[in-house]
């Protein structure tokens, strides 16, 4: 059967065309350097911003190159993790003065999860971890467990509420998960977790920038994230640490650096914190990539997380309605929630020889990303995908199923 004989084709192509017609975020995807292909791995690394080239070599050739050393007082270099953290914030629901950007994602959950265990006081000797999470995080919860003497224990999100006790000293979660795209329930989840005096500790990779957070509303202790997924800071950007400003003054640090010195030009013999979120940061910050995640932020300019989210569940609904009429019965099977309250912005599918199946959409100009053993992922990223990308995936995902 050929595409134009598909039952139900013409109807969905005319449907993504009326959509992308009253798409409000639809003018965002020339903020960015595209090709002809549909780009469906912006949950892996987003797409670049056409902001930044010129920006990064503003950096280099100008502010490296000519102001050389100035440019940490006169381009704003020192200022830098706290003035780009300030940006991200809205994105994820917070104040200002309470994000520092600099360091890895794992770093910062090492950091976070730490300091998260030193802020308990009594005889708490557990650590939950999301048993679902990234591997990272588990490696980095293992670790921190064995330094700060406690015990880990891996719970799923949904488990928590009953795992919660006495001993409960910190518990570290994925928004969204990463493997499936479920979102889970950031709001009841730190409820518990405080009721229960423990310290809640909160990876963003996979929110952050699809879908509002709310770390402010819902009293959030900790949280990190990565910058280069739907914040497209690009590959290796730097990621970031929120504190929230109650526990600032109590956040203890396990990796003291002269940066987040109270005198980082001092240099005592001994450390004595900064205040604030400055606390947060360790050595050198990493600029050129940091101001190249600078760069790209602008594309947020007069945008509400709020819109990208409504289209963010606009698209992976058109993209299910489209898997669900053109791809053969049973070749198929969705892992992510149809729920919208319990969906992120990717959608992920299981599928015999994924890995091949992927390699071949990508092969015609559809790239996604698998997951192993067996999961086609597709990540939706409001700013630049639109409903005629969705519908033209999954229309070569039927082609190469059949």
């Amino acid at each position: 059967m050929s595409e134009s004989e598909h039952p139900g084709f013409e109807q969905l192509a005319v449907k993504a065309k009326e959509l992308d017609g009253g798409d409000e975020l639809a003018g965002k995807r020339a903020q960015f350097l595209l090709d002809d292909g549909v780009y469906l791995d912006g949950n892996s690394l987003g797409a670049l911003p056409r902001s930044v080239p010129g920006h990064v070599e503003d950096v280099v050739r100008r502010q490296w190159g000519a102001l050389k050393i100035r440019s940490w007082d006169e381009s704003g270099w020192w200022t830098a993790p706290e003035r780009i953290g300030d940006l991200i914030a809205p994105l994820v629901g917070a104040a200002a003065g309470q994000i520092v950007v600099g360091d890895s994602t794992s770093v910062n959950v090492f950091k976070a999860l730490v300091g998260a265990v030193r802020l308990v006081e009594g005889a708490r000797d557990e650590i939950l971890v999301d048993a679902t999470t990234f591997p990272t995080d588990g490696y980095i919860a293992e670790s921190a467990a064995r330094l700060t003497g406690r015990t880990l224990r891996a719970v799923t999100p949904g488990e928590v509420p009953a795992a919660l006790s006495e001993r409960t000293a910190a518990v570290l979660l994925n928004h969204v998960d990463y493997r499936t795209g479920r979102l889970h329930d950031l709001a009841s989840l730190t409820a518990a977790v405080h009721a229960a005096g423990a310290v809640a500790v909160w990876d963003l990779c996979h929110s952050a920038g699809a879908l509002p957070v709310g770390l402010d509303e819902h009293g959030v202790d900790l949280a990190v994230g990565c910058t280069y997924k739907y914040l497209n800071g690009g590959p290796g950007s730097p990621a970031y640490l929120y504190v929230r400003h109650g526990l600032q003054d109590r956040f203890d640090s396990p990796l003291p650096g002269w940066n987040s010195h109270a005198e980082p030009f001092g240099m005592r013999e001994t450390y004595e914190p900064a205040a604030g979120a400055p606390r947060g940061r360790v050595g050198t910050p990493d600029i050129l990539s940091m101001l190249a995640l600078e760069a790209a932020l602008e594309v947020w300019d007069g945008v509400s997380v709020e819109a990208v989210r409504a289209k963010s569940l606009a698209l992976t609904d058109f993209f299910l309605e489209c898997v669900a009429a053109y791809v053969p019965e049973g070749r198929v099977e969705s892992l992510t929630p149809v729920r919208h309250e319990e969906r992120g912005s990717q959608v992920a599918l299981r599928c015999e020889e994924a890995g091949e199946v992927m390699a071949r959409l990508i092969g015609r100009g559809v790239v996604g990303d698998f997951r192993r053993p067996d999961v086609l992922r597709f990540g939706f990223t409001p700013l630049y995908v639109g409903f005629a990308d969705v519908e033209r995936a999954a229309r070569v995902l039927a082609e190469e199923l059949r």
